[in-house]
């Protein structure tokens, strides 16, 4: 058994019952084939949350200062995680995420870029619809519902796929792909509070 699904397993057991998860619309995530699974973030448990509740294997983009020590940088790789240095172009980050969906595999973005201190869905990075322009990827909405507070109940919720079939045809900036990955993650969000 890999180390990531060791601790997708572990932390299963210890988060779902702990913040009684609701897990809905997992159907709604291909089974094959490129994914591209965008969810709003609110707290520092988004990514294994987002990671246990998903059938598939998520590799996620993580802040640099992650990856500072040897130590835990071989930990966090090993966790399907790779660095992306904020507030620039990170051509290796770039590089390493079109490659996981040109294999592929499930990219996890989180487009905000940063956690949101309202809960509210803020405005993503044009850097989410670079990626779905370019990987012709299966884009899933997720939404993050509730707070992390012990025995409160917290629901993550995954939409429809994202029609993006017009806006690649007609090339669509990525700033407008963006918007329209935010805007099914905030009727998400609110179809189901």
């Amino acid at each position: 058994m890999s180390l990531y699904r060791f601790a997708k397993w572990v932390v299963k057991i210890i988060l779902m019952p702990l913040y009684r998860v609701q897990v809905i619309g997992t159907e709604n995530i291909p089974k094959e084939g490129p994914v591209i699974i965008c969810s709003n973030h609110i707290s520092n448990f988004d990514p294994p949350m987002v990671g246990i509740t998903s059938p598939r294997d998520i590799s996620f983009m993580a802040k640099e200062e992650l990856f500072s020590k040897k130590w835990s940088a071989k930990l966090f790789h090993k966790l399907n995680a790779f660095p992306i240095k904020r507030g620039m172009k990170d051509r290796d980050a770039l590089r390493n995420a079109l490659n996981i969906l040109s294999e592929g595999r499930t990219l996890g973005l989180f487009p905000e870029g940063t956690r949101s201190k309202t809960g509210e869905v803020g405005k993503g990075l044009s850097g989410i619809g670079f990626f779905a322009l370019r990987s012709q990827a299966t884009v899933i909405p997720c939404a993050i519902i509730g707070e992390y507070k012990i025995g409160k109940k917290l629901k993550i919720v995954y939409g429809k796929p994202i029609d993006l079939q017009e806006m690649r045809q007609n090339k669509a900036k990525a700033s407008e792909v963006t918007d329209t990955i935010m805007e099914n993650i905030k009727e998400l969000k609110k179809n189901n509070e």
